[in-house]
């Protein structure tokens, strides 16, 4: 895995799939790096990407912008673009952005309510609504 001023990438390809994993912090500095990624993933015939993000330990708007800016590519060769594992807090940036169609299988807006749902059922307290 390259190390890019505290991130690291590693992109796995299975044909026209790829699995890109994201370790430390994407920011505004290393935004940039995840663009080229993917960019050199459609050149090289990927059309289906999975982003893990199970070892990414700081996200922020830049980060999500170089996410809009994938699925923006991905979807144009007719392509997908998945994010995976996200932490609770990249969740909840997602969520306040209507960004959550970035996950998989999640409806735009409603991913909070059944969060809620889910402390609910668990015993769990949950914060207010926002």
């Amino acid at each position: 895995m390259p190390v890019l001023s505290g991130l690291k990438i590693h992109r796995h390809d299975r044909g026209s799939h790829a699995t890109i994993t994201l370790a430390g912090e994407l920011d505004l500095e290393t935004a940039h790096s995840v663009r080229e990624v993917i960019e050199d993933s459609l050149g090289d015939g990927v059309r289906t990407v999975d982003i893990d993000l199970t070892l990414l330990t700081f996200c922020d708007v830049s980060g999500l912008n170089a996410f809009l800016v994938a699925s923006r590519l991905i979807t144009t060769v007719g392509g997908t673009l998945c994010l995976r594992h996200p932490s609770p807090m990249l969740t909840r940036l997602l969520d306040l952005t209507a960004t959550g169609f970035l996950l998989d299988d999640r409806p735009l807006v409603s991913a909070s309510r059944a969060a809620i749902a889910d402390d609910l059922a668990a015993g769990r307290p949950t914060s207010p609504a926002s």
